[in-house]
């Protein structure tokens, strides 16, 4: 009998293979860096050959590490980046254009049309989200109409559209099954997450041709298997899973109130919103949250596109740290309230917020103003930018009591700290942080058998360390108002 199960982890700045053995402890790892590009402003792509080069090499070297082969493994999990669109030739497998990345703006003269058409409110009923260049159904209509012929061949059946994790499944598979799983879909801005089903008026308004559309499945399934000489032998794909749900399921937030808070390149806060879905009045998302056995789960989410980016930019952009273990040392030097504000709008900001055009800017300088307090003031925008989504669900009417972290900041004691303090609630660190890649590993042990419910994951679970609330609310709240100052100026 297999006794394991392999997590694909493709994330936007690397891609990691985990192999699990039955009781969900990590055997193996193996990670390749994804690398990135960028043709314009605000423009963000990636190889589509170099993420399936590395998803195969990855999985290659995690079976090799562990002394398995392909004949071990029960099942396969894959998690992925959101929204990131690829478009690609059914008959030789090859992208017609690099994958535009959830982080891309090239859109946004094409969003604002539409916003100022008033077509906000049926893409919200149907779909949880707002428009925005951030999601895929205005990439697919950028990529369709930006490379010749594209359009025509769509309409004729002749391309597919895929999500990074119907990419995979794809080769994986050698291009015999097209398909996603619900999570994936609803991130499309094309799916209605009421009825599950892909919305024609939809389809219609941003211009996206039914023909390039995967089957869309259950968020554990039998997805297809993968062919015999990719791995040695076929192993069943039985998971999909977008990483932010992925985290969701790994952190065992599978009741209505818990949530979780993933920092990466972004960061990604989701509640668990039960079997109905909560429509927001403050700008966040209403999405999938998985779906199993027919019956869909919600989540209410908002998207931060700058956190980890920001010790990233510090590092290589500024030289102002040689690694992102040295901002921790260097925001502890210092008091908290020294002035600096840092808004890493990037690529524009995200939830509250939703403004594309906004860009970042480092506030409140002097002649004092050192090292120390601009590393300190992008460390903390995350934790402002957290508290932004914080009160936005609290208005909403459902927020989490406490909430679990993940992802690469989660590392740092400082940040979660200030965290922990500025949001006034718990912040549980869990023991394994590889959790996307754990709810990844969930979904393919459910297809497996090696768990007979999705609830099982909430006694799975291990804390490593929780951050309790120490400051006093007035600071707390002063130190709030000054990040609120600094983003009115940013976003005019």
């Amino acid at each position: 009998m297999p006794e394991y199960l392999l997590a694909i982890d493709q994330g936007t700045t690397s891609t990691r293979s985990i192999l699990f053995d039955r009781a969900f402890r990590p055997v193996s790892v193996a990670r390749r860096d994804l690398p990135q590009h960028f043709p314009g402003d605000g423009w963000v792509e990636h190889d589509p050959r170099d993420i399936l080069d590395a998803v195969i090499a990855t999985a290659r070297e995690a079976l090799a590490e562990a002394g398995r082969t392909a004949a071990d493994v029960a099942g396969i999990g894959i998690t992925n980046q959101r929204e990131t669109t690829i478009v690609w030739d059914r008959a030789t497998s090859e992208p017609i254009y690099p994958a535009v990345v959830w982080q891309d703006r090239r859109t946004t003269d094409v969003c604002a049309r539409l916003i100022g058409q008033k077509a906000e409110a049926l893409v919200k009923a149907r779909t949880g989200l707002l428009i925005d260049p951030y999601f895929s159904a205005t990439k697919i209509a950028w990529i369709l109409d930006h490379v010749p012929g594209a359009r025509a061949r769509a309409g004729r059946g002749e391309l597919a559209f895929g999500t990074v994790d119907s990419f995979l499944l794809w080769h994986l598979s050698g291009g015999q099954v097209h398909r996603t799983d619900a999570t994936n879909a609803a991130r499309t801005m094309l799916f209605d997450i009421n009825r599950q089903e892909w919305d024609a008026e939809l389809l219609e308004l941003f211009g996206v041709p039914a023909e390039v559309l995967p089957e869309v499945c259950d968020t554990s399934c039998n997805f297809g298997v993968t062919r015999p000489d990719v791995f040695g032998s076929s192993i069943p794909i039985l998971g999909m899973v977008g990483d932010q749900q992925g985290a969701l399921i790994g952190q065992g937030c599978v009741e209505r109130g818990m949530a979780k808070s993933t920092y990466g390149t972004g960061c990604f806060l989701v509640l668990n919103c039960g079997s109905t879905p909560l429509a927001s009045k403050h700008r966040l998302l209403s999405t999938v949250g998985y779906r199993l056995g027919g019956k869909t789960t919600y989540a209410l989410e908002g998207s931060i596109f700058v956190a980890g980016a920001v010790v990233q930019w510090m590092r290589d952009g500024l030289k102002l740290i040689q690694d992102a273990a040295g901002s921790e040392a260097l925001a502890a030097s210092i008091g908290l309230d020294h002035g600096v504000h840092f808004v890493p709008a990037f690529t524009g900001l995200g939830a509250p917020y939703w403004d594309p055009e906004a860009r970042g800017a480092i506030l409140g300088l002097t002649r004092d103003t050192g090292i120390a307090e601009i590393v300190s003031a992008g460390l903390q925008s995350v934790c402002y930018q957290t508290r932004d989504l914080q009160q936005a669900m609290e208005m909403d009417g459902l927020m989490p009591a406490r909430l679990r972290v993940d992802g690469g900041m989660a590392a740092n004691g400082w940040v979660m700290q200030f965290l922990a303090d500025l949001l006034g609630i718990s912040i549980e660190r869990p023991a394994l942080t590889e959790t996307t890649a754990l709810g990844a590993a969930y979904l393919a042990g459910l297809g497996a058998g090696f768990i007979k419910s999705i609830n099982e994951t909430k006694d799975l679970w291990q804390a490593d360390r929780v951050f309790e609330p120490a400051m006093a609310p007035a600071d707390r709240d002063r130190l709030y108002a000054g990040w609120q100052r600094a983003v009115a100026r940013v976003t005019g």
